[in-house]
């Protein structure tokens, strides 16, 4: 037998829906919590004396191909406690629902937390895209940092790299603050006895860039060497006529 569908089961659990207002992309759905109370985060103590609302937008999960997007008219309570600072608070909800000051009720960032896990920033931002999940690379690869859990063992194995906050101006890494020479060495000197490992991409690239600098450099003694200071352009492709024409100017 078939149960009808109920409008609470659409929204999270201590929500009660008041109104809904669907149009083409977007389904608005103005809900309130189902207590009569509020309980003082600072001094527990529980009130029914509201001093206010006010309405929090808050994204949820789509509904039948459409972005959902919570109005949630949130209480004011006064505090009875004497010796409460805070004579005025605001009501708190179940953290499995909505956390304070969220802008996402917490089962959409569940599902934000998973897509930042299984594919990463841009990846992530465009699938969530089609999934009626509007939301950006940065805040997928945010939300995957504080939901980072600190490894309880100890650490055998650390990895560092670098990246560009300006290309060929600032750098960074992401374990030490920059890369220059005395914070390299604060790894060797805090650990002295641990292991440095250079990754082989890095040793082939920075190899391969000395060298290509180094024979840039001594081409002239190159040609010279090998009798090669006459170039046939005719041999050359059209990238290289262009450069070899650029040197036959400088020169």
């Amino acid at each position: 037998m078939h149960q009808p569908l109920r409008t609470y089961s659409l929204v999270p659990s201590g929500f009660v829906v008041v109104t809904a207002i669907h149009d083409t992309v977007t389904t608005t759905i103005t809900v309130r919590s189902s207590k009569d109370f509020g309980a003082c985060p600072f001094r527990g103590t529980v009130s029914r004396r509201v001093h206010g609302r006010y309405h929090r937008g808050v994204g949820d999960l789509p509904l039948s191909g459409r972005s959902v997007r919570l109005l949630v008219v949130a209480r004011r309570f006064r505090c009875d406690a004497v010796l409460c600072w805070r004579q005025i608070f605001a009501e708190r909800f179940a953290d499995d629902a909505l956390a304070p000051w969220a802008r996402r009720t917490a089962r959409l960032d569940h599902m934000v937390h998973h897509l930042g896990l299984a594919l990463g920033g841009r990846p992530a931002a465009s699938f969530s895209q089609r999934l009626m999940l509007p939301v950006s690379k940065d805040t997928l690869l945010r939300m995957v940092r504080r939901r980072a859990r600190l490894p309880r063992d100890r650490l055998n194995v650390i990895g560092i790299d670098d990246w560009a906050r300006r290309r060929n101006h600032s750098y960074g890494t992401i374990v030490l603050r920059s890369r220059t020479a005395s914070t390299g060495d604060a790894a060797a000197r805090a650990l002295p006895h641990a292991t440095q490992v250079a990754d082989r991409w890095h040793l082939m690239e920075n190899a391969s860039r000395a060298f290509l600098d180094a024979v840039r450099k001594s081409m002239r003694q190159i040609r010279t060497a090998i009798g090669a200071t006459t170039i046939n352009p005719d041999l050359l492709t059209a990238a290289e006529r262009l450069q070899y024409e650029g040197y036959f100017r400088r020169e």
